[in-house]
């Protein structure tokens, strides 16, 4: 039919709406990994990771690893030192981007690239905010529900990158003391929290 897209068409007009495509909505889209295979091969497309692609002049923002994570783990939430980071309130580059989801919800296996840490239901959907990476939406906990995270999983990310965080975020007026003691006390770390909350506030 005149007029109709090719697949390379479509597949090209798909990575600059997204950004970032993976194999299985290219395939959704009728578009077939053959397709997808040659265009890498003429260098029309590049493979991030496995079943990932993007165009090779696409702009990269420097939280790329965090849509790439997004495209992954579809249902996961950017937490603790990657949602740290995010929110420039550690010097701390994980290697891996941490992720949170649902005690029963499905794990991508042999990332090296991912943490996965799982969350209740109530917990993971508690303050979450959607922000755009590279035209991926990128979903991320707010900055006082992530330091409150740090502390309540602080024996794997370190006592002293979520103290560095609650620290910055006092200090750079990112989360007020108040919201801080709320997300503390629905991730039940207030106890813990409290001292160091009130000592950094002592003279504020």
């Amino acid at each position: 039919m005149p007029g109709r897209k090719t697949q390379r068409e479509q597949a090209k007009e798909m990575l600059w709406d997204r950004g970032i495509v993976r194999l299985s909505e290219f395939k959704s889209a009728g578009i077939t990994a053959a397709t997808i295979g040659r265009m890498r091969d003429d260098g029309d497309v590049i493979r991030l990771a496995r079943g990932l692609y993007q165009l090779p002049d696409a702009p990269l923002d420097a939280n790329h690893s965090l849509a790439e994570a997004a495209k992954r783990v579809p249902k996961g939430v950017v937490c603790l030192t990657s949602a740290l980071a995010f929110h420039e309130l550690t010097d701390q580059l994980p290697r891996s981007v941490w992720m949170a989801i649902g005690k029963n919800d499905w794990s991508p296996q042999d990332e090296p690239a991912l943490r996965i840490v799982r969350f209740t239901d109530t917990l993971l959907a508690q303050d979450v905010k959607t922000t755009s990476i590279e035209g991926v939406p990128v979903k991320v906990f707010a900055v006082a529900k992530t330091i409150a995270d740090c502390f309540r999983h602080r024996r794997s990310v370190g006592q002293s990158v979520a103290l560095e965080g609650l620290q910055e975020a006092l200090r750079q007026r990112k989360a007020t003391p108040a919201e801080i003691a709320r997300s503390a006390a629905s991730g039940g770390v207030s106890t813990i929290v409290r001292p160091y909350l009130e000592a950094l506030t002592a003279n504020g």
